[in-house]
């Protein structure tokens, strides 16, 4: 008995040495293993996870459609409401300048036809009751108008392209209630007294840095 009880003791004493050599020799899971897929699971599952998140709005993009086909940027921008307007304008300088270009032609033409010294060569139609002069003058008034007709389709065409531009770069904007400003009276070194203006973004406040002070 003697003899057995310093045995016990001595393997007693080997048990926590032996368990502890047991969990330093055991080995880390390697990658592919349970615990690896166990963790890539719990991430796509994570709610802060979101693997459909649309892209950001492009300017450059709706900049682009509206060049391409005039209210194709609005349409980008989800303001249908416009495409008739655009195409109202952009159509409405069309026929202006479709209109004037005929009509500059037939005066073109008719006069023309007066000072060429031919006298088997007449204009005729509409042209007929006007004398060389004025004739002279409709041509020269209506191809300004024509040129007037191509300066305001370039306009139209032109502010279809910054209004889809200038649209998406609001759309980026941040227009939450979380944006605030409250201006409030308050001392500047604690001796003259001022305004303050105070500016909230989210959660975060910052003071401006400028002041009206008086005394």
């Amino acid at each position: 008995m003697v003899a057995a009880l310093p045995l016990r003791a001595q393997q007693d004493t080997l048990r926590p040495i032996a368990k502890t050599m047991d969990t330093l020799i055991r080995p880390v899971p390697a990658p592919g293993t349970d615990t690896v897929k166990k963790a890539n699971k719990a991430l796509l599952t994570d709610s802060s996870y979101v693997p459909d998140s649309r892209l950001p709005h492009s300017p450059r993009k709706a900049a682009l459609y509206s060049a391409v086909l005039p209210g194709l940027g609005q349409v980008y921008n989800r303001e249908y409401w416009k495409v008739p307007l655009v195409y109202a304008a952009i159509g409405t300088c069309t026929y202006f300048f479709i209109d004037n270009m005929k009509t500059y032609k037939l005066f073109r033409d008719a006069y023309r036809l007066r000072v060429d010294g031919n006298p088997d060569t007449n204009d005729t139609g509409e042209t007929v009751k006007f004398d060389t002069e004025s004739l002279k003058l409709n041509r020269d008034q209506f191809r300004q108008y024509v040129d007037y007709s191509v300066l305001f389709f370039v306009l139209a065409y032109g502010l279809n392209i910054v209004d889809a531009t200038v649209f998406a770069h609001l759309r980026n904007f941040d227009m939450s209630d979380d944006l605030s400003m409250r201006i409030s009276p308050t001392l500047i070194n604690n001796r003259t007294l001022g305004i303050g203006i105070h500016l909230s973004i989210g959660n975060k406040k910052s003071k401006g840095s400028r002041y009206f002070a008086g005394r």
